[in-house]
């Protein structure tokens, strides 16, 4: 028995049926992979990061982005991550100025269906972007934070691991620091088994 054929895209063509879907989807080498929605912790935190940086970063010429700002990588992936920074002037891909190409920090919030892939591939795609200077990655089930800082000589990434509430994660690129204790208030984790 033959299996069914998967259907392949252009560029192009993701698009123009992304601008014009009610759902979002990554893009990859011809492929669509449709996103799914999040929890309440996922939101209240994203939502915490936003309203922080937003804050801190209002008086710069940096953006706070939602994910609602599409990104394009130069391996080819479009991707929507939960929250971006760009703090040059925007590149965008074309005159619809809904797909930027030059953030300068990444933040996602961690899923259990997503964990794997955005510390592993999706990370490996991002580390081809030239102007990404910071990944960080935010567990919603406990207090910890990744955060993946680009050497400027080696370009290699150094990791450090914040747990406490009490610490402040800085972000260096751009001269602030997050409270952990601001990235997860009204945040309820789950007991611990």
């Amino acid at each position: 028995m033959a299996s069914a054929a998967i259907q392949r895209y252009s560029p192009a063509d993701y698009l123009a049926l992304e601008r014009a879907s009610e759902f979002k989807h990554e893009f990859f080498d011809g492929e669509l992979f449709r996103m799914s929605g999040g929890t309440i912790e996922h939101s209240q935190i994203t939502a915490n990061v936003i309203r922080a940086l937003g804050n801190s970063l209002a008086d710069s010429p940096c953006r706070v982005l939602t994910s609602d700002m599409r990104i394009k990588l130069p391996t080819g992936l479009y991707t929507y991550p939960d929250i971006s920074v760009v703090c040059d002037q925007p590149q965008y891909e074309d005159d619809h100025k809904d797909v930027l190409l030059n953030p300068m920090i990444v933040i996602e919030v961690l899923s259990p269906t997503t964990e794997a892939y955005d510390r592993g591939k999706k990370f490996r795609h991002y580390q081809t972007c030239p102007s990404l200077r910071e990944y960080v990655l935010i567990a919603q089930d406990r207090a910890a934070v990744d955060h993946f800082l680009r050497q400027p000589v080696s370009g290699q990434w150094l990791l450090t691991t914040f747990e406490s509430l009490a610490t402040t994660m800085p972000l260096p690129s751009i001269g602030i620091g997050l409270p952990l204790h601001e990235i997860y208030a009204k945040t309820e984790f789950p007991p611990e088994e």
